[in-house]
C-alpha cells in the first residue's frame, strides 16, 4: 500500500503542476494531501494511521517536513543560500543598465570581420553575461533584442542565429556564480551526509567493523567548490560554440558572412574596447577570484559582485553627463590604498604600536569614508535615473521569494517521497539495473534531461536531485565527488533548456524574435549546439579532473588546508612518495649515511640513542616500501580476477540483508499482537516469515560454492596489504618524529641558558635553608623547565627535592647534595646543547630537507604548492573503493 500512496503522491503533484497551479503550493500541497490520505485509510482499513507508512507515522512526517522547512532559513551553517539574493541583484542590475549592448556593439567591431566574427561576439559576450548575471532568462531575452537583429541585418543565417543566441544564453546555468550552482550546492552537502551514512552503515554491514576509515568518506561541495568545479566546463562550452561558429562560418560563408569595421583600428578604438570590457572582467575577477584566492566566501562574493554592479551601473547610467566616472574612479582609488596599507600595516586598532601605525589607520579610515561614499553615490544615482534601483530590488525580491518558496515546498514533498519508501524503491530500481553504477548515472542523467522539458531548474534540483544523488554519492564502486555530479546535472539542465520542443530558452527567444524568425527556424538553430553540448558533457564526464582539480587545489593550497596526515591524502601521497622513493633511493641513502658521520661523540648517551634510533628506521623504510609494494602488486593481482565475483556476491547479500530486515519487522509485529486476539492476523504473519525465509534459502543458492574460499584470500591479500602499509607509514612517522625531537632538544637551549640565573638562585636559598622561597622558586623553575625538551633527569630531581622539603624531618644536607647533581647535569645540557646548535643544528636542517618530501612528508603541517599541484591531480580521478565494502 505504502506504493500506492506514492503513486497518489506523484499523480497530485503532476495534476497540480499540469493545471498551472503555483509550483511553491503545488509541491507541499500534495505531500499534505497524500500523508493525511495514507493516515485516514491506515485507520479506517488497518485500525493503526502508521500502517501504510514505510516507518513513523503521519505525525513523525509532517514533524520531518516542518524540520526541514526551519533548515533552510534557520541551520547556523546553512548559510550557502544567502548568496542567493546577492547574485541575483548583481544579475538584474547589470541587465538593466544596458552594460551588454556596449559590450555586444564593441566585441562585434572588435571580432566582426572574421569570418563568423558577429556570432563569436555573441557568444563572448554571452560568456561574460553568464559570469556576471547566472539568470538564463534574462541573458536569452538581452541577447534576443540586442544580437539577434544585428545578426540578421547583416545577413546572417537565421537559424544559426537563433541557435547562437539561445546557447549563449544557457551559459548562464553553468558558468559561475549562477544560481543553479548555488541550489545544487545547498542540496548536495543535504545528500552527502545521507550518503555517507548510508556508506557507513554498509560497510558496517559487510565488514562487521565499528567504524568507517575516514579515506573512505563521501567527498562533500559546497558553493564555492561548485563555482570553482564549473568554470573549466563552462569554458570548454565555450570553447565549442566559438569553433562551431567559426568552421561553419568557412564552409558557408554565406550563413555568418564577415562584418567589415568601417571605422579605424587606432589608440582611440582600443582604449573604448579597454573601457567597455575591463569593468565586467574586474567584476567577474572580484566576484570568482576573491573565492578562487580565499580572500572570501560565496557570500561575501556575493556582497562584492552587487555593489561592483552597482558602481558599473552607475556610470553608464549617466553616459554622457559630467562627473560619470567620478564614483567609480573615487572607489578603484580608495580600495587600492586600503590594499596597499593593508599589506604593509596592521590596521587592528587594538594593536596600534607607533605614530606610523596610528597615521596608517587614520589614512585607511578616511579612504573607507571615500570608499563608502563612491558606493552611496552609485546607489543615488541607480535610484534616481530611470528608477532603477527600485525596480531592480523588486525584481530581486520576487525571483528570491520565488526559489525560497519552491525550496521550502520541496522539503516538505522529499520527506513525504520518503515517508512511502520512495527512496528505497528508486534505490533498488538503480542497483538492480545491470551495469553497476554507469548504467544508473546515465538512467538518472537520461531522466533529468527528459525533465528539463517540463520543470524549471529549481523544481528539478530541489524534488530530483535530494532523492537520487544520495543513491549515487554513496556507490564505492565510482566514488564520484558532489562537485563533479552537481556540475554534471548543470551541464545536463543547461542542455534540455535548449532541447525542443519545449526548451526555455526557445520559448524565452520566441518571445523576442523578429516575426521572420519562425519556431522551426529556432528549433533547426538549437539542434547543433544540442549536440555540442552532449560533446561537452562527455568531455566533462570522461575527464573529471576537469571538475575536480580546481576545489581540490585551492582547498589544499588556502591557509585551512589540512595537515599531509590527512587521511584522505594517504592513497594520492603514497604514490607520490614511493614514485620519489623510486627515482631517489641512492640519493637518500646517501644523504642518511652523511647524516649518520655527524660528530655527535658529545652528546649525552640518551640523546646518541634516539639519533641512533632515527637511523635505524630511516634505512629501514626502503625494506618496509618494498614490502608495501609487493603486497599492493600481491592485491592487485588477486583482486583483477576477484572483482567480478565480489560484485556479485555483495549484490545476493545485499538482498538478503533486506530480507532479514523484513523478518525481523514482522517478528516484532507477532510480539506485539494481543494474546487473546483470535483474528487470523497471527497466522497471516508467520505465513509471510515463512515466504520470507524460503526465498532467502533459495537467493542463498546463488551465492557460487567457491565464494567463501576466494573471499578469504581476498581477505588475507587485503590484510596484508593494510599491515604493511601501516608498518610503513608507522615507522616513518616514528622516524621523522625522533628527528624533530633531536632540532627540537637543540634549540632548547637558548631557552635552558636563560635558567641559569634561576637555577643558582635556588641554590643559594638551599644553602640558607630558606623554606618557603625554596618552595616557590622550585614550582616557578618546574614551570618553566616543563616547556623545554630532554630534560627529564633535571625535572624528576626538582621533584624530589619538592617532596624532600614536605617531609617532617628535612634533610638539607641530601638536597643540597642533590642540587649540586642538579647544577652538574644542568651545565653540561647547556654547554652540549650550545657545541650542537652551532655546529649540528644547520647540518640537521639540511638533512631534513633531503628527507622531509619522503620519510617526513606525513608529519608535514601542510603540503607544499608542488605537492599539492600533484595531489589535486591524483584526488580529481574517482578511484574505485567497492572491494572495501
Amino acid at each position: 500500500m505504502e506504493t500506492f500512496f506514492l503513486l497518489i503522491l506523484v499523480l497530485t503533484m503532476i495534476t497540480a503542476l499540469a493545471s498551472g497551479f503555483p509550483v511553491a503550493f503545488a509541491l507541499p500541497g500534495s505531500a499534505i494531501v497524500s500523508i493525511l490520505l495514507a493516515a485516514l485509510f491506515g485507520y479506517l482499513i488497518e485500525g493503526n494511521a502508521s500502517a501504510y507508512f514505510a516507518q513513523d507515522g503521519p505525525i513523525e512526517w509532517l514533524t520531518a517536513g516542518i524540520t526541514n522547512f526551519r533548515a533552510v532559513y534557520w541551520e547556523v551553517e546553512g548559510d550557502t543560500l544567502i548568496a542567493i539574493p546577492l547574485f541575483i541583484f548583481m544579475g538584474i542590475m547589470l541587465q538593466r543598465s544596458k552594460i551588454a549592448e556596449d559590450l555586444l556593439v564593441t566585441m562585434g567591431q572588435l571580432f566582426g570581420p572574421i569570418p563568423g566574427g558577429l556570432g563569436i561576439s555573441v557568444i563572448f559576450v554571452g560568456a561574460l553575461l553568464a559570469a556576471t548575471t547566472g539568470i538564463v532568462g534574462a541573458t536569452v531575452i538581452a541577447m534576443g533584442l540586442i544580437s539577434l537583429p544585428a545578426m540578421l541585418n547583416n545577413k546572417y543565417d537565421k537559424s544559426l542565429a537563433s541557435g547562437i543566441v539561445c546557447s549563449s544564453g544557457t551559459l548562464g546555468q553553468i558558468i559561475p556564480p549562477s544560481i543553479v550552482l548555488i541550489i545544487l550546492a545547498d542540496q548536495l552537502g543535504s545528500a552527502t551526509d545521507v550518503a555517507n551514512t548510508m556508506r557507513i552503515a554498509e560497510y558496517k554491514k559487510i565488514s562487521d567493523e565499528f567504524g568507517m576509515p575516514g579515506e573512505f568518506a563521501v567527498t562533500s561541495t559546497s558553493a564555492g567548490d561548485m563555482f570553482l568545479g564549473a568554470l573549466l566546463p563552462g569554458l570548454v562550452l565555450v570553447g565549442l560554440y566559438m569553433l562551431y561558429i567559426f568552421i561553419y562560418a568557412r564552409f558557408k560563408p554565406n550563413a555568418a558572412p564577415p562584418i567589415p569595421y568601417e571605422g579605424k583600428f587606432d589608440a582611440a578604438f582600443w582604449l573604448k574596447v579597454l573601457l567597455i570590457i575591463i569593468p565586467p572582467l574586474a567584476l567577474i575577477f572580484a566576484v570568482l577570484g576573491s573565492i578562487l584566492l580565499g580572500v572570501a566566501t560565496v557570500n561575501q562574493a556575493g556582497s562584492i559582485g552587487a555593489i561592483g554592479a552597482t558602481i558599473m551601473a552607475g556610470y553608464r547610467l549617466s553616459k554622457g553627463k559630467k562627473n560619470a566616472y567620478t564614483p567609480m574612479i573615487v572607489a578603484f582609488i580608495s580600495l587600492i590604498i586600503i590594499l596597499i596599507l593593508s599589506s604593509f600595516f596592521n590596521l587592528n586598532i587594538k594593536s596600534i604600536e607607533n605614530k606610523q601605525s596610528l597615521i596608517a589607520i587614520l589614512v585607511t579610515i578616511f579612504f573607507v569614508f571615500c570608499f563608502l561614499f563612491a558606493i552611496g553615490w552609485s546607489f543615488w544615482r541607480t535610484f534616481k535615473i530611470d528608477n532603477v534601483l527600485k525596480k531592480v530590488v523588486t525584481d530581486t525580491c520576487v525571483t528570491t521569494s520565488m526559489v525560497f518558496i519552491i525550496l521550502l515546498g520541496a522539503a516538505m514533498l522529499t520527506a513525504a517521497f520518503r515517508a512511502f519508501g520512495g527512496e528505497e524503491l528508486v534505490r533498488d530500481f538503480l542497483q538492480e539495473l545491470p551495469g553497476g553504477f554507469w548504467t544508473q548515472f546515465i538512467v538518472v542523467m537520461a531522466v533529468i534531461f527528459l525533465l528539463g522539458f517540463f520543470l524549471d531548474f529549481i523544481e528539478i534540483a530541489v524534488v530530483v536531485v535530494p532523492i537520487i544523488a544520495p543513491i549515487l554519492l554513496a556507490d564505492p564502486s565510482a566514488n564520484i565527488t558532489a562537485v563533479w555530479l552537481g556540475v554534471m546535472i548543470g551541464v545536463n539542465m543547461q542542455t534540455s533548456f535548449l532541447t525542443p520542443p519545449f526548451g526555455f530558452s526557445l520559448f524565452y527567444l520566441k518571445g523576442v524574435a523578429p516575426k521572420s524568425v519562425t519556431t522551426i527556424d529556432i528549433w533547426k538553430g538549437a539542434t547543433p549546439f544540442i549536440i555540442l553540448q552532449l560533446i561537452g558533457l562527455g568531455i566533462v564526464g570522461f575527464y573529471p579532473t576537469l571538475v575536480n582539480y580546481l576545489p581540490n587545489r585551492t582547498y589544499l593550497t588556502s591557509d585551512v588546508a589540512p595537515p599531509a596526515k590527512n587521511p584522505r591524502l594517504q592513497y594520492c601521497l603514497q604514490e607520490y612518495k614511493f614514485l620519489n622513493y623510486k627515482n631517489n633511493e641512492t640519493e637518500l641513502r646517501n644523504h642518511i649515511s652523511n647524516a649518520q658521520l655527524l660528530n655527535i661523540d658529545y652528546i649525552p648517551e640518551d640523546k646518541t640513542e634516539i639519533f641512533r634510533s632515527h637511523f635505524a628506521k630511516a634505512l629501514l623504510t626502503f625494506d618496509l616500501v618494498n614490502n608495501v609494494r609487493k603486497s599492493e602488486t600481491e592485491y592487485n593481482l588477486f583482486a583483477k580476477d576477484y572483482k567480478s565475483l565480489h560484485f556479485k556476491v555483495r549484490k545476493i547479500q545485499k538482498k538478503l540483508l533486506k530480507i532479514d530486515s523484513k523478518i525481523k519487522k514482522l517478528e516484532s509485529d507477532l510480539r506485539n499482537l494481543d494474546k487473546d486476539d483470535l483474528s487470523n492476523e497471527k497466522d497471516k504473519i508467520e505465513k509471510e516469515i515463512n515466504d520470507l525465509k524460503y526465498e532467502k534459502t533459495k537467493i542463498e543458492e546463488n551465492i557460487p560454492q567457491n565464494w567463501n574460499e576466494q573471499n578469504m584470500k581476498y581477505k588475507n591479500f587485503a590484510k596484508n596489504k593494510n599491515i604493511s602499509t601501516k608498518k610503513y607509514r608507522r615507522n616513518v612517522d616514528e622516524s621523522y618524529e625522533e628527528l624533530n625531537i633531536i632540532k627540537t632538544i637543540i634549540k632548547d637551549g637558548s631557552k635552558l641558558n636563560v635558567l641559569l640565573k634561576d637555577i643558582n638562585s635556588l641554590n643559594d636559598e638551599i644553602k640558607k635553608e630558606n623554606l618557603s622561597e625554596i618552595e616557590n622558586k622550585v614550582d616557578d623553575l618546574l614551570e618553566k623547565l616543563n616547556e623545554i625538551s630532554g630534560i627529564d633527569e633535571i625535572i624528576f630531581n626538582l621533584d624530589e627535592i619538592s617532596s624532600m622539603i614536605q617531609e617532617d624531618e628535612i634533610d638539607f644536607e641530601k638536597i643540597t647534595n642533590l642540587m649540586k647533581e642538579n647544577i652538574t647535569i644542568f651545565n653540561k645540557e647547556v654547554d652540549w646543547r650550545k657545541k650542537a646548535f652551532g655546529s649540528l643544528l644547520a647540518k640537521l636542517d639540511q638533512y631534513d630537507d633531503a628527507i622531509k618530501d619522503t620519510i617526513g612528508l606525513r608529519l608535514q603541517e601542510r603540503l607544499t604548492k608542488k605537492q599539492a599541484k600533484i595531489v589535486s591531480s591524483c584526488k580529481a580521478i574517482h578511484r574505485d573503493i567497492s572491494l572495501n565494502f
